[in-house]
């Protein structure tokens, strides 16, 4: 008689994690999953039983991303202590490892749009604008986190509207904020010049975080309710004749406008004033209107493949960003019109691991060296003397390029996927180096503020965990 034989299982367990329960949002243990080429979290609530939820169509890409983690920078104070464990103790607590590469100040809920996805449920009917007083101690309290902060994001509801922001934005440029950021849908920006100009004088380390989502009128109105294609037309004619530095940025929803991440793009190409394009996959979060998890969720692993697909950065290119790999990919060059030199798969991952502040010189790298004097027609010895850019990239190597280009010159494409109830993952949340500054002077990572903190579900939670702890 023969012994029966024993099964494989039809996966690879890669390891064992903690999501959310896609019912409760309760912490679940979870099992990572690699089936094929795709990668799978297996969560088992004890009350809402057990659910599978892909987070990446492309396992290769999801393993590299392991290689391409980096140590942490650890903030300069911490707002909470550690008391119920990750995620209720945002923040920012000592448990927390990773800094605010990127943090925002939402300075107001009140919007000109009503947009079908909003996280910050922002409307014309809600009217909240933060006191500039109370903006300037949020400020105050990520300096003393940062030292001197990468990077601010004003952002709201519409931040344009708020009736002090120009005296904001001195409060952020009188401390020792690096770049400041504006997130803005555009509208003001299109329909008012003089606002513009007045942009203008302080464009110095600014930049327009301008929505633009599609191309098309069908995208737009799934996405923001309205048709804005005039609009983001006239606000990138008003921002390119001032020259103000601009990221396009764009929701991806599935069958919505993920076909259309070439076309957006080859479109940023056109402007000279764009440095860049940001492509974030739906989150479910907040408004939200009519989401379907198994029509419209979106893998950063799709993205970064319709973006490998335009040309302007090869797979090679697309590279996990250290800080926060598996959440954040993206692909930088300098740019000479349309053409683009990408410099991110130029650099050897031992030099973008590094801890330590680095430059990386046409001198060191004599492919690159060949590459610059192509692009850019120069003579070889042009670059013996130069400026560092890497404005905006606070986990990457400065580039040392000639003195006749800058800034202007650098495009990028980043690919940002905020975590929700479906791929949400302890680790990535420990890494995450998103934050908001909220009015209290905490700091509290996206993926987190958007789950629990922001309709204030975590004091619900909490009050749960001391009682089962007492």
């Amino acid at each position: 008689m023969n012994a029966p034989l024993r099964k494989s299982r039809p996966y690879v367990f890669w390891g064992q994690t903690q999501s959310l329960c896609e019912t409760c949002l309760a912490l679940v243990p979870t099992k990572i999953q690699i089936l094929d080429d795709e990668v799978w979290y297996e969560k088992r609530c004890p009350d809402h039983g057990v659910q599978s939820t892909l987070v990446s169509d492309d396992a290769a890409y999801w393993r590299r991303c392991k290689s391409f983690i980096k140590p942490g920078d650890t903030p300069l104070s911490f707002q909470r202590r550690t008391e119920f464990g990750c995620p209720y103790d945002c923040g920012l607590c000592p448990d927390h490892e990773q800094h605010s590469c990127l943090a925002l100040i939402e300075i107001t809920d009140h919007c000109n749009l009503t947009c079908p996805v909003c996280f910050a449920e922002s409307s014309p009917q809600r009217s909240h604008f933060t006191p500039l007083a109370t903006v300037e101690r949020m400020l105050d309290a990520l300096v003393k986190s940062e030292g001197e902060p990468d990077l601010v994001q004003i952002s709201g509801g519409e931040p344009t509207l708020h009736p002090q922001f120009f005296d904001i934005l001195a409060a952020v440029r009188a401390r020792p904020i690096r770049h400041v950021m504006i997130n803005t849908n555009g509208l003001r920006i299109a329909r008012e010049p003089d606002f513009v100009a007045r942009l203008a004088e302080n464009k110095r380390g600014l930049e327009v975080y301008l929505q633009f989502d599609s191309l098309s009128r069908a995208g737009l109105t799934d996405i923001r309710g309205a048709d804005l294609r005039r609009i983001r037309q006239q606000a990138l004619e008003n921002l390119e004749r001032e020259g103000i530095s601009t990221t396009l940025v764009a929701t991806i929803k599935r069958g919505v406008n993920d076909d259309e991440i070439g076309d957006i793009v080859h479109h940023a190409l056109q402007w000279s004033c764009v440095r860049g394009v940001t492509l974030q996959p739906v989150q479910d979060a907040g408004r939200n209107a009519d989401f379907n998890k198994d029509t419209d969720r979106i893998m950063l692993s799709e993205i970064r493949r319709r973006v490998v697909e335009t040309g302007v950065f090869g797979d090679n290119d697309m590279i996990p960003l250290p800080c926060n790999p598996e959440s954040i990919s993206i692909g930088y060059g300098l740019r000479n019109g349309t053409t683009v030199l990408p410099l991110t798969s130029m650099v050897p991952r031992e030099e973008l691991l590094s801890v330590m502040p680095n430059t990386i010189s046409p001198e060191k790298y004599p492919v690159l060296r060949e590459k610059f004097v192509e692009l850019f027609s120069l003579s070889s010895g042009a670059l013996n003397t130069g400026q560092r850019v890497a404005e905006f990239l606070c986990c990457l190597p400065s580039v040392q390029v000639p003195d006749n280009l800058g800034y202007e010159h650098v495009f990028r494409v980043t690919i940002v996927q905020f975590l929700d109830r479906f791929n949400f993952c302890v680790a990535n949340v420990k890494r995450s180096c998103i934050h908001f500054v909220t009015e209290r002077g905490e700091i509290i990572p996206f993926d987190t503020y958007n789950l629990f903190y922001r309709n204030g579900a975590i004091d619900g939670i909490r009050a749960r965990l001391a009682e089962a702890g007492a």
